[in-house]
């Protein structure tokens, strides 16, 4: 089923919600329609138990986004007491959604495509993606790249992006040296693999892995002794919820693996 949209495109089938930036024109970097129907693509996905697992990629042959369009009009509200911005909806994670995103990246990845980058499960890339932070090159701080490459990659490696801006670009091979992806294919072979993965994982319970998810955000950060209490919360909620995925324990584990 095909969902219209003006800057996205939504397939979904089994269970699995592919989502296409669409804007290959300008390297399918995000406007104010972008912002505004991700708000609405990702309250969906909340609301919605047909959803199991949201692929997340980019049309075109350049990129998968270079961030925010700054010939486009984004509306922040000024106000210090009631300041935002359309973009902080943009990650799922932001956007209250705990659903698995398997975030697929071709060709230039910078600035503000972070924000779904940073917020997504699993993200695997394609030979030749590059990744970059312009911020500092252009003048402006850069607030919000570093703090979620943090939650994925070391700080020197972090730092470097967000200080060196538009004079270097991290490889696909460096990218996954340091574990800001954990896989890399031919770029024919991107789209084939994330479907790949997105199937595996929802053909599983769907409560125990969006708690699987839920606990794993919400710990980042923590003590341990508040990761264990919550541990223990969201395991009981999972068995006070509907089976929705039978599993049978003298079976499991023994279909076909594949060693990474």
């Amino acid at each position: 089923m095909k969902t219209p949209y003006e800057t996205i495109e939504v397939e979904i089938v089994g269970g699995v919600a592919t989502v296409s930036l669409n804007r290959p024109e300008v390297l399918n970097s995000f406007n104010q329609p972008m912002c505004d129907e991700f708000t609405h693509f990702w309250k969906r996905c909340r609301v919605d138990d047909d959803i199991r697992v949201i692929v997340l990629q980019g049309n075109g042959e350049r990129a998968f986004s270079t961030g925010m369009d700054r010939r486009g009009r984004i509306e922040f509200i000024d106000n210090p007491w009631s300041r935002t911005s359309p973009v902080f909806e943009l990650g799922p994670k932001s956007a209250h959604m705990f659903k698995p995103v398997v975030t697929l990246v071709h060709g230039l990845c910078g600035g503000g495509a972070f924000y779904w980058v940073c917020e997504s499960d699993i993200v695997i890339c394609a030979e030749g993606a590059q990744f970059f932070d312009p911020h500092v090159s252009y003048g402006m701080a850069s607030p919000f790249v570093p703090p979620g490459l943090l939650r994925r990659i070391p700080y020197a490696e972090t730092m470097r992006m967000a200080l060196m801006g538009l004079d270097e670009r991290v490889s696909a091979q460096r990218a996954h040296q340091v574990g800001l992806v954990s896989e890399v294919v031919p770029p024919a072979r991107l789209r084939e693999r994330g479907q790949e993965i997105a199937r595996k994982i929802a053909a599983k319970s769907p409560a125990a892995i969006q708690a699987t998810v839920r606990v794993a955000w919400d710990s980042i950060g923590k003590h341990p002794t508040q990761t264990n209490d919550m541990n223990m919360h969201y395991s009981a909620l999972v068995k006070l919820m509907p089976a929705e995925a039978e599993v049978q324990l003298e079976t499991a584990g023994k279909q076909a693996w594949e060693l990474r």
